[in-house]
């Protein structure tokens, strides 16, 4: 009713709907970490392709596994990805000192010794600034590139163009501390004493404290959905960055250290992640070899982790995200060939530990042939055996936690239930029209459940409304068995 009725005559009232669509989170955004000789060490950093990820991190490095990771990633497929560098204690950033002004390498590495800076007075308390690319891998160009150009800056504090808080906020190569209120003289100068510092690699003991350290830099990010460490395969490392996907609504795509059937079946690296996390990771094997840009594209070993990604992306873009990420259609863009070429047996002895396999086939070529969670062995009996089930599961949490951020401080009663049942319904029966789950009806796939007999009066009182949903999964044909017979003498009568 409107607040006030004064006058004879007709009153207009907008009614709410009780409608709040809920909208499906993105289902395969990455999160990758480790080395790099360049990029910020103190977040992550999106990347939106890899020539982003060549402007922030510097491209492709021989010394880094994350750099081909992505670098496959988005050639499978991928989209979206953050990723986050880790450097050894003893890395260094370039600096310079004109004047009053220290310029500091926006972040450590040998990397900024190939840029200078050059500074020109404007009038009496202003300076032009331009960030200059003078060499190339330590080899002098014939002309400097201008790669950031500032103008009008000044080093008064109070000023709006204040030098410090400027490069700051804009500049992707630079900081500045200003140590006085003298204008710079003109000149050019080198940034000098950078040091990438020990490289860090996977399976060594310092990789794997700077990862642990940095892990929970992630909890920055707002969403990622697929997490990969390249290379690393100690069972104490995947622990916790799968105990830290199972916080996060995410999956852990592991890496083998093996490269060998003989080798992984010894050491069963799948056993590495337990317990009830191990539901949020996947394992593959073997590597892949593929062609390294850098080497004349002669083919390297990779870890399979980034490729895999791509494919995770590429199939819940065409086909969705309760589609397993494997078969035929799940072909390995840039794989020639794998460090391991499995039978049906060796492949069917690690699968049913939950060892995910790629495999090459004639005609369809290299293919990923496995769609287990490391709870995918068959002794497990787990509800979570499969990939896709679980990342169908992570899809419709995470977009009903967000989704459902309206019905926080609402009156607990009848009126809200029906609206959370009718929102969350909606959703429900939409994932069911794109053939999410099984059941030729809604009431076959899906309930959702909000009323007096999920919310008691005594969680009223503490402030509590109960949903209960489920779904009933598509679960992939992993085995098909095709039945013979012959007809033999048959009468028709």
């Amino acid at each position: 009713m409107p607040s006030q009725l004064s006058y004879p005559g007709v009153y207009v009232e907008e009614i709410p709907s009780g409608v709040r669509t809920i909208g499906g989170v993105a289902t395969s955004i990455g999160a990758f970490i480790g080395w790099a000789p360049k990029g910020s060490t103190e977040r992550p950093d999106l990347v939106l392709s890899f020539a982003d990820y060549e402007r922030k991190f510097g491209g492709l490095s021989p010394k880094s596994l994350l750099s081909y990771a992505v670098y496959h990633f988005f050639l499978n497929g991928g989209q979206q990805a953050y990723a986050l560098r880790v450097v050894a204690g003893d890395a260094k950033s370039g600096s310079v000192t004109i004047g009053d002004l220290t310029f500091t390498a926006s972040s450590a590495g040998l990397w900024s010794s190939d840029y200078s800076v050059r500074v020109a007075p404007v009038g009496a308390d202003r300076f032009r600034l331009e960030v200059l690319r003078a060499k190339v891998d330590g080899t002098p160009l014939k002309t400097a590139v201008p790669v950031e150009v500032f103008e009008s800056l000044s080093v008064n504090p109070t000023d709006a163009r204040f030098a410090a808080a400027v490069l700051g906020e804009q500049s992707s190569f630079v900081t500045v501390a200003v140590n006085g209120t003298t204008n710079p003289s003109d000149t050019t100068e080198s940034l000098d004493g950078g040091e990438d510092g020990a490289i860090l690699e996977p399976n060594t003991p310092a990789f794997q404290i700077a990862v642990g350290a940095n892990l929970k830099r992630f909890e920055r990010v707002d969403l990622f959905n697929l997490m990969a460490v390249p290379g690393e395969a100690s069972a104490g490392v995947l622990q916790e960055v799968a105990a830290f996907c199972a916080a996060h609504r995410a999956l852990l795509i592991a890496d083998t250290i093996e490269k060998s059937f003989e080798a992984a079946d010894s050491a069963k690296p799948e056993a590495g992640v337990t317990g009830d996390n191990a539901k949020n990771g996947a394992m593959y094997f073997p590597w892949v070899r593929s062609p390294d840009p850098l080497q004349q594209n002669r083919l390297r070993e990779f870890p399979p982790s980034g490729f895999v990604a791509g494919i995770m992306a590429r199939t819940d873009a065409t086909r969705g995200v309760w589609k397993a990420p494997a078969g035929i259609d799940a072909s390995i863009t840039g794989a020639i060939s794998l460090t391991e070429i499995l039978t049906d047996k060796e492949n069917g002895f690690l699968n049913i530990r939950g060892l995910n396999c790629l495999r090459v086939f004639p005609v369809y070529g290299t293919v990923v042939w496995g769609a287990r969670t490391l709870q995918g062995n068959d002794e497990i009996g787990s509800e979570w055996k499969y990939v896709p089930v679980r990342r169908t599961a992570l899809y419709i949490e995470e977009s009903l936690f967000r989704g459902l951020k309206w019905v926080v401080f609402e009156p607990n009663d009848e009126p809200l239930w029906a609206q959370i049942r009718l929102n969350v319904g909606a959703f429900m029966n939409d994932l069911f029209r794109q053939g999410a789950f099984q059941g030729r009806t809604p009431r076959d796939a899906y309930f959702v459940k909000c009323d007096k007999d999920t919310t008691t009066q005594n969680d009223i009182n503490r402030g509590i409304v109960n949903i209960v949903v489920g779904f009933a999964p598509l679960k992939p044909a992993e085995f098909v068995v095709l039945k013979l017979q012959q007809m033999a003498g048959q009468i028709q009568v």
